[in-house]
């Protein structure tokens, strides 16, 4: 089956998965809708959508919720907050100096790749003369708040309401288009779909011991890591903490409890009180449901870096791909934040049908050219992808994989279980967890660094698809979880002596806290962390030594490579593979070989 003809038969499994688990709660999931000049097998296939005289096409697609029930068009007055991304120029140049490791200042970075303050205007101008008010630029975004009856007008759509279950929510039934003044200036239009959002999956254990004895061999356990238990079984050893570099966290809500159960967490484990930022992205909301996500993010990848210059929180509206994108302009545009985090995801075709894979990866680039790496979770459900957000399992949903992980831009991170030594966590050795998000990208190209190192002799891989994952670290909940503190945390209660949290949520702060050690080891100079951390495989490639087990794992240059266990349809071999990447970290072997 060719690449087309298997996205086509993954729309129709796609269809037949959602009608059969649409009922309840907000969905995470569009599908593509017909009309506007594309269906919805060439929805997938990314065809050139045909525009009507006077207007240009975007990256945002036509979408609609199968299962839902159709309420009719939206009502005019409906307000409505869009965010219209800008293309970028001279990409292949931007790409090339990427991964050359080249850091473009921000004055450069606008001068030859962003778009044109003219451009930016253009798009201003418009959104003003449509009747749209509270305009901001950010980078790459103009963000514009108005009415659904002006968006619809203003961008050619027709905006449908439907209801699921106890929820309200609405579509675009028709692409976005723009005028043909604005074409080739707009990227996608954010905003006109409230269906589809990220999800976390935090998996709690709750036990309240550090360490749950093996009866053999003698001496190994199954763990879970308090700051010092995960420092030692990575091997921090001597390597600086990570005091001079700054890191962040993407999250949505009310997030006033994060920073007090972290202040308890460092309290309990005897940690630096590091300082923190909360910076407020878009409107805010009470919600709180996200809290043990935050509070893991927060509390593991500030305890394996043990100390961070500052930990930011960029705190958005909702998990809304438009709200995300906001967060993601924010963290590149102040450029403060030289790492980030985040813990959540969605199938990547929903990313590519509304348009934000476009938007998002356009970010991604400005922040990997100014030194900035975003680390984001593979998912939870093996080398598929969830659906909906009760059907976090294994082999649930279609064989997709997680965006925003999969951008090319980003370091993409999947899931270990984990056995220790006991009762001080030394190494002792890492499976691949089933639940681990792994695979190839239907949409994303994978870039130089990673064709060097990725299996593409047969199959979908041959066509130079993005693979995930980049890396690894510890996600399974019942071995390897990290523990997470609070007196009252909504989702868990009372954490006060700890609660084991894991999945990918756990593996990608953790990997965002490890790299921070090695950036303030070696003066915050490395960077963008994909290109660094292939460059590292590569060198080391043919240097590959047998680590203690079981299970066993082989040392690879600053990696345990990972060689068994599965996640479905991959399973963990030597060298770089869909289920842990090129592997976990080894910090303190990385430290002296990275960079040089």
């Amino acid at each position: 089956m060719n690449k087309f003809a298997a996205l086509a038969a993954l729309a129709l499994i796609t269809a037949v998965a959602t009608a059969s688990c649409s009922g309840g709660g907000s969905m995470s999931h569009l599908l593509p809708a017909t009309g506007g000049g594309t269906t919805a097998t060439q929805s997938f296939q990314q065809a050139v959508v045909a525009a009507p005289a006077g207007w240009a096409a975007t990256a945002t697609r036509a979408a609609t919720i199968p299962g839902a029930t159709d309420k009719g068009t939206l009502a005019p007055s409906t307000p409505m907050t869009v965010r219209v991304g800008l293309n970028l120029h001279n990409v292949s140049g931007l790409q090339s100096a990427i991964a050359a490791r080249q850091k473009v200042s921000a004055s450069q970075f606008a001068s030859e790749y962003g778009a044109t303050p003219a451009e930016t205007q253009s798009v201003v101008s418009y959104l003003r003369g449509q009747g749209f008010g509270n305009i901001q630029t950010s980078a790459q975004l103009v963000s514009a708040d108005g009415t659904a009856a002006q968006v619809a007008k203003a961008f050619d759509t027709s905006l449908e309401s439907f209801q699921l279950g106890s929820a309200a929510v609405y579509v675009n039934l028709k692409p976005a288009f723009v005028p043909t003044s604005l074409a080739g200036i707009v990227s996608g239009v954010l905003g006109l779909s409230n269906a589809a959002k990220m999800t976390v999956h935090p998996h709690a254990n709750k036990q309240a011991v550090s360490c749950l004895i093996t009866a053999t061999p003698t001496g190994q356990c199954l763990p879970a890591f308090n700051a010092v238990d995960v420092q030692t079984f990575y091997d921090a050893g001597s390597t600086p903490t990570a005091s001079s570099t700054t890191i962040a966290v993407i999250a949505e809500g009310n997030v006033s409890e994060v920073t007090t159960d972290l202040r308890f967490a460092e309290s309990v484990q005897g940690l630096p009180h590091v300082p923190v930022t909360v910076v407020p992205v878009g409107l805010s909301s009470t919600d709180t449901a996200g809290i043990d996500e935050w509070d893991l993010d927060t509390q593991s990848s500030t305890g394996m870096a043990q100390n961070v210059q500052m930990l930011y929180i960029y705190d958005t509206t909702s998990l809304t791909d438009s709200d995300i994108a906001y967060a993601y302009s924010r963290w590149v545009t102040q450029d403060v934040a030289q790492l980030g985090n985040s813990s959540f995801g969605e199938c990547e075709y929903q990313a590519n049908l509304d348009g934000s894979m476009k938007v998002d990866d356009n970010l991604f680039m400005q922040a990997a050219a100014q030194g900035q790496t975003m680390f984001a979770s593979t998912g939870d459900t093996g080398s598929s992808c969830a659906l909906a957000p009760t059907n976090g399992v294994p082999g649930s949903g279609p064989p997709m994989v997680s965006y925003p992980a999969t951008s090319p831009w980003v370091v993409g991170v999947g899931g270990t279980s984990v056995v220790s030594g006991s009762p001080n966590a030394t190494y002792v050795g890492e499976a691949a967890w089933n639940s681990g998000g792994g695979g190839l990208s239907q949409f994303e190209n994978s870039t130089s660094w990673q064709q060097s190192a990725i299996p593409t002799s047969t199959g979908l891989a041959a066509t130079n698809l993005r693979g995930l994952p980049d890396i690894a670290m510890a996600a399974d909940a019942d071995t390897g979880a990290y523990f997470v503190y609070g007196q009252n945390i909504p989702a868990l209660g009372a954490c006060t002596t700890g609660c084991a949290v894991g999945g990918t949520s756990e593996a990608s702060p953790l990997a965002m806290g490890s790299y921070a050690r090695l950036m303030s080891s070696h003066a915050n100079a490395l960077g963008f962390a994909a290109p660094q951390l292939y460059r590292n495989y590569l060198e080391q490639v043919n240097n590959e030594t047998a680590v203690t087990g079981a299970p066993p794992t082989e040392a690879l240059g600053g990696f345990h490579d990972i060689i068994t266990g599965g996640n479905g349809a991959y399973t963990a071999l030597p060298g770089y593979d869909y289920t842990t990447g090129l592997g976990t970290f080894d910090i303190s072997v990385m430290n002296g070989q990275i960079g040089s």
